[in-house]
């Protein structure tokens, strides 16, 4: 098996599009790149043939059909925090995204010092965005646990991910948004969908419209969890595969030794892959048996993952600060699995 993903390491770095990882249970999938030089990316998402690459920055990357690569300004009306984890950070486009030219974006802004979350509508005019409606402000952070992931459900409720703000007690204060997970109702509003969540990071709904959830732990013990509304789901009062009355454990854990950093999140062909940026590699989860049945190495941090039902496509994250940059890093990749 390392054999084989040192062969597709060599080649993708070679630039070769053609390359094969023989998985243990996903059957053969070929790799390539997509775009490289991305800066600090985040959310991958896609309409048509185009892709749109959310960057921390506060950038967009464009990514055309025919390969060409554009770098989209963000025009926000608060100016995005310094502090470390933030930024712009979730990015999905509106289902109506061909018609309304509009898209929710996720950040994380600097107000006296302190680092402030919001969620904004954004608007699109070919070639630049600009923050067009806010949904949520206000959600004061801390230094780091930010969350930040955006999703759009099956049935069409936006969700979002928010972090304790490195304040574990906010996650079980429902009086707070920190810690939560969050679902936009019909009257404009979020609503807490459910509490006890550390670093939240990654959102995926399966065929069937249940969803997964996968969080950061504390050095260790992170979590993919199957999210159902209104439960607790822990933090800080357990971790890991510890247990308590009226609180749910996760379907898998990292254990308490080894580290993923998961982050984004993705099905595909009836498997749910989690980038991972610690673990520097993909998790290849079977839900079935709720075990991890392989991983996807050679790419450094992983970001985020996205499939379109056809290909899986996901970012490596090696120029935040935590990585080691190759020349052309970051990089988009297309997954193609047959």
């Amino acid at each position: 098996m390392r054999k084989f993903i040192l062969l597709l390491l060599l080649l993708v770095i070679g630039g070769c599009s053609d390359s094969i990882l023989q998985q243990n249970e996903v059957n053969t999938m070929s790799a390539k790149k997509v775009a490289t030089n991305l800066e600090s990316p985040w959310s991958i998402e896609k309409s048509g043939g185009t892709i749109f690459i959310s960057e921390r920055s506060g950038t967009i990357v464009k990514v055309s059909p025919d390969g060409n690569q554009v770098r989209e300004n963000v025009k926000l009306s608060k100016p995005l925090s310094n502090a470390s984890e933030s930024g712009l950070l979730g990015f999905v486009l509106k289902e109506d995204f061909k018609q309304s030219s509009e898209a929710y974006a996720y950040y994380v802004y600097d107000l006296d010092g302190t680092p402030v979350n919001r969620i904004s509508s954004l608007q699109y005019d070919g070639s630049s965005w600009v923050e067009n409606e806010i949904l949520l402000d206000g959600v004061s952070s801390g230094s780091v646990h930010h969350g930040g992931r955006l999703a759009i459900s099956p049935d069409g409720v936006l969700f979002a991910t928010i972090g304790d703000g490195a304040n574990p007690e906010a996650a079980q204060d429902l009086n707070l948004l920190n810690g939560k997970i969050l679902s936009y109702g019909e009257d404009d509003k979020f609503h807490i969908f459910t509490y006890g969540h550390r670093n939240p990071q990654g959102l995926a709904w399966d065929s069937q419209g249940v969803l997964y959830a996968s969080e950061h732990g504390q050095s260790a013990n992170d979590e993919i969890n199957l999210i159902i509304e209104g439960n607790n789901y822990g933090w800080p009062i357990i971790e890991g595969d510890q247990t308590a009355e009226g609180i749910e454990t996760p379907i898998l854990t990292s254990g308490a030794v080894n580290t993923w950093a998961p982050s984004g999140m993705a099905f595909h062909k009836n498997f749910l892959y989690v980038a991972s940026l610690r673990g520097q590699e993909i998790l290849v989860i079977n839900p079935e048996n709720r075990q991890v049945v392989d991983t996807i190495k050679g790419f450094g941090r992983v970001r985020d993952v996205f499939s379109d039902d056809e290909s899986l496509f996901f970012i490596s994250n090696n120029t935040d600060g935590r990585g080691n940059p190759a020349n052309d890093d970051d990089v988009l990749y297309q997954l193609t699995i047959n």
